[in-house]
């Protein structure tokens, strides 16, 4: 181009094309210019430009000075022209150079070095890594086409456009080169454009989009599966560049279980360690941490099924313990709540990471469950299935049972969360409070009776009933009601005039009055010898527990 800087390929240094060849960076040759720098004399804090002329021109970039030449300078920068002649004579002056400051350049003395060696035709560089930063500074100078043709601004914008739309691994360079100059790469569309060019190459995988793209993805060479190539790239991302790409993402009709997944990825990449150590985080970074959760949250696809409940749940922890807004966990509290009739134990299984605490997170399902419970109770339109919800939590709670660090407090509110209609039969119940109990052999015999005040005889199968007899683990009260309890069972069944009925089954509910009431055949006589047996098993079991008391204190007293 005549008067101007041309493209040029040179021999140093290789680039890689979206489709792994190998190409040569940008260099800059230099116009002809009326003052050519002879060369750029650096040291620690200077910069000089060695030519016939002296320089008259002092800018400073932070703590680097850059002694120029003002005509130079001027001739391809309009914010630069205005300061040397229309304010030239209000800034200080050391002898004949004015001294300019300026604050605030993006990319700094790096970006500022480069713009010089353009302004005195000096060959310079240009890379993924440095395009935007330089790109950005033009800008902040002034650098169009309207002060000279061929300008920094029109060279780096056609060097940005190649790089975006033909690179993948270039387009990733340059949003992480963007992360210094975010408000000028915001301003400027730099991270909007570079987030379309990956939306428009994932979405040329006909296995990620809902439609077929013609362009050309880039080939991967990771052993990542076909539909998540991508995941790996883009889950290096700052939050803000990851938001703004998952939107473009979405925009161009990918599936929601893919982008789900994608967030997913990287939110186990970048919060993997966030619940370790919060008391040692600065007030500074627990913001950023807030702050990203809750973006997170709200570009979650909402389509029913496309994200995992085990995701949200993880989601509903970090967002507790980072205090995120209350409508927010509101809002993955009530998408878990109806998730709940589908999943399984495994979804519900939020790890713990201090070892202080129990093996699972059960605070996060205990939120969930009541919010199901009150949704349950309050939308009448709908059908709720509380019989498979409570399935489920008998499950988790034969998983978290065994547990030695799962507090009482913790496991008797799992136990009490859903109402009793949410089981058929409690023999899960039971099964997971006789896990607790043996996992804990210390507690005391109020603890145990508190726990199993939930478990009900008629609530439990046949066999369930003969453990609970049985089992030495249960408090004595306890006990001692399901014995009375079959006796009762076992005499009116007897005594129901040859009636096979037997009360066998689980899922029925012995009422022991009204049964006395409907039998009319039973005479008075039969009903007195029924009651004198029942009280005198009832006499002889209070005996047995006295006895067992006093052997225990016995054995308190000889360990003191």
């Amino acid at each position: 181009m005549k008067n101007g800087f041309e493209f040029a390929v040179l021999d140093r240094g290789t680039m890689e094309s979206p489709l792994g060849e190998k190409c040569h960076p940008c260099n800059l040759l230099p116009p002809i210019l009326p003052i050519l720098a002879h060369s750029l004399k650096r040291t620690q804090l200077k910069r000089v430009a060695r030519s016939n002329n002296p320089s008259d021109l002092i800018i400073q970039i932070g703590d680097s000075s850059f002694h120029l030449h003002k005509l130079v300078m001027a001739s391809r920068s309009e914010y630069l022209k205005r300061l040397v002649f229309e304010r030239g004579s209000n800034r200080e002056s050391a002898g004949d150079s004015l001294i300019i400051q300026i604050k605030n350049l993006p990319g700094g003395k790096k970006s500022f070095e480069s713009i010089v060696n353009f302004c005195y035709g000096r060959k310079f560089d240009i890379t993924a890594s440095n395009i935007a930063p330089l790109y950005c500074a033009a800008h902040f100078l002034e650098m169009s086409e309207e002060i000279q043709e061929g300008n920094l601004i029109s060279k780096t914008e056609a060097f940005l456009t190649f790089l975006i739309l033909s690179s993948w691994k270039d387009t990733f360079r340059i949003l992480k080169a963007t992360e210094s100059i975010s408000h000028w790469a915001k301003d400027l569309q730099i991270v909007k454009r570079c987030s379309q060019a990956i939306a428009l190459k994932v979405c040329a995988n006909p296995n990620a989009s809902s439609f077929t793209c013609q362009s050309e993805r880039p080939s991967s060479k990771t052993n990542n599966s076909v539909h998540d190539w991508w995941f790996e790239d883009v889950s290096f991302l700052r939050i803000d560049h990851f938001i703004e790409v998952i939107q473009s993402i979405r925009r161009c009709g990918i599936k929601p279980e893919l982008v789900s997944s994608c967030i997913e990825r990287w939110t186990r990449k970048w919060f993997s360690q966030v619940t370790l150590g919060l008391d040692k985080e600065t007030p500074k970074s627990l913001t950023l941490h807030r702050i990203s959760i809750e973006c997170l949250i709200n570009i979650l696809p909402t389509e029913e099924n496309s994200v995992t409940c085990n995701f949200l749940l993880h989601l509903l922890k970090a967002g507790v313990m980072l205090k995120i807004n209350s409508e927010l966990l509101c809002v993955l509290e009530r998408r878990v709540a109806l998730m709940l009739e589908k999943c399984g134990v495994p979804d519900l299984l939020v790890k713990n990471q201090e070892e202080k605490y129990s093996l699972y997170d059960v605070t996060v399902v205990l939120r969930v469950l009541r919010f199901y419970v009150c949704g349950m109770s309050s939308n009448h339109s709908a059908k709720p299935k509380p019989n498979s919800v409570g399935r489920l939590v008998d499950g988790y709670l034969i998983q978290v049972a065994r547990d030695e660090n799962l507090t009482m407090e913790s496991f008797k509110s799992l136990v009490e969360a859903l109402p009793q209609n949410a089981r058929h039969c409690d023999d899960n119940l039971y099964r997971a409070i006789d896990m607790y109990l043996k996992a804990h052999p210390n507690l005391t015999e109020e603890d145990r009776t508190d726990i199993c005040r939930n478990l009900e005889y008629h609530r439990l199968s046949q066999e369930a009933r003969k453990h609970v007899m049985q089992n030495e683990r249960l408090p004595l009260k306890l006990t001692t009601e399901f014995v009375l309890l079959e006796q009762v069972n076992m005499t009116t069944s007897m005594t129901s005039n040859g009636s096979g009925y037997r009360r066998t089954n689980a899922q029925t509910i012995m009422r022991v009055n009204k049964d006395l009431e409907r039998r009319e055949t039973i005479n008075a006589q039969e009903i007195n010898m029924m009651r004198k047996d029942v009280e005198m098993i009832k006499s002889q079991l209070l005996k047995v527990y006295s006895c067992k008391l006093k052997l225990q204190n016995q054995l308190k007293g000889c360990i003191r």
